[in-house]
C-alpha cells in the first residue's frame, strides 16, 4: 500500500527554521516526482515546491524562493523541505504528494497524498 507520511511541523517563532520530512512506503520512490503543498485557513491550497524523480529538477513558489529548499534521498525514500526565515504567512498545513510523472506545482496532477503536518509561525 502506497503511503506518504509527513513530519517535522510545529510551532516556530518568526525568523526561525523547520525541516519537514516526507516518508514514502509501499512503492519505489525513485520513479516519482514529489511536491510540497500548503493549505492555510481561508486560502486556497498552494504549491510550495516540487522535485523531479531524480532530484535534478526543482521549482519553488515565488513566495518561498530563497527561503525554502527541497531535496530528496531516494535510497531512504525521503523527501525534505527545509524552511528558513519563516514568517506568519507561512502558517499552514503542509502536505507532500507524489506522482509517477513530471514534477509540477499543480495539486491536481498528483495521485498520492500524505495526511499533512501543521506549521505555525507565531511569536
Amino acid at each position: 500500500q502506497l503511503q506518504l507520511v509527513e513530519s517535522g511541523g510545529g510551532l516556530v517563532q518568526p525568523g526561525g527554521s523547520l525541516r519537514l520530512s516526507c516518508a514514502a512506503s509501499g512503492f519505489t520512490l525513485d520513479y516519482y516526482a514529489v511536491g510540497w503543498f500548503r493549505h492555510a485557513p481561508g486560502k486556497e491550497r498552494e504549491g510550495v515546491s516540487c522535485i523531479s524523480s531524480s532530484g535534478g529538477g526543482t521549482n519553488y513558489a515565488d513566495s518561498v524562493k530563497g527561503r525554502f529548499t527541497i531535496s530528496r534521498d531516494n535510497a531512504k525514500k525521503m523527501v525534505y523541505l527545509q524552511m528558513n526565515s519563516l514568517t506568519p504567512e507561512d502558517t499552514a498545513v503542509y502536505y507532500c504528494a507524489a506522482v509517477l510523472g513530471i514534477a509540477t506545482m499543480y495539486a491536481h496532477t498528483y495521485n498520492y497524498w500524505g495526511q499533512g503536518t501543521q506549521v505555525t509561525v507565531s511569536s
